[in-house]
């Protein structure tokens, strides 16, 4: 490494605040004559803010929207077909085996979560859970309890049940507003 190369990664690194085995590099590669690799290794810390970076970046200015309400309702119906097509589709002709529910869980999941993106709902978050059992002689109650918004936040559930496996299917449609989120964390 020329030594215009090593000053120039020295004043990049305090720059930044960082330290460096420059002086390590050096002794290592007195010793190693035959090889040609060379390594830097580097460790950032951060000291106080706004000390580290000389060209400090503008503040950016959000906008409030003052909307407090979606503009678009969350589609429930819709969203009940999108559960019902995705679970008989994926789980009709299958057998209860506990790795492959296992995969199929994901697998169904993130198809459901694609699928009701793709219906464009703005500022609401969407959570999908699906639960996979084998059927036999036994009842289960699935249950689940959230902090929401009853007026806008809402949910959509189905259940599909062949000869061997059943399938509970949820999507909970939480609507964003963020000054709820800064109200609970402050």
């Amino acid at each position: 490494m020329s030594d215009l190369a090593k000053e120039k990664a020295a004043r990049l690194l305090k720059k930044r605040g960082s330290v460096s085995s420059l002086g390590s590099h050096e002794v290592r590669a007195k010793e190693t004559v035959g090889k040609t690799k060379d390594s830097i290794s580097t460790v950032s810390y951060i000291d106080e803010p706004g000390h580290h970076d000389d060209n400090p970046r503008p503040a950016v200015q959000m906008e409030n929207t003052y909307q407090l309400g979606p503009v678009k309702r969350f589609p429930v119906l819709t969203v009940n077909n999108i559960l019902k097509d995705v679970l008989t589709s994926y789980l009709q002709e299958e057998k209860y085996e506990a790795e492959l529910c296992r995969q199929m869980t994901k697998t169904i999941s993130e198809v459901i979560k694609a699928r009701v993106k793709e219906l464009m709902i703005p500022r609401y978050k969407i959570i999908v859970q699906i639960n996979i059992g084998q059927l036999s002689e036994q009842n289960m109650r699935i249950g689940s309890r959230c902090l929401w918004d009853p007026v806008n936040d809402t949910f959509s559930s189905h259940a599909f049940k062949n000869s061997s496996l059943f399938a509970v299917a949820s999507v909970y449609a939480v609507y964003f507003d963020h000054i709820f989120v800064l109200e609970i964390c402050a």
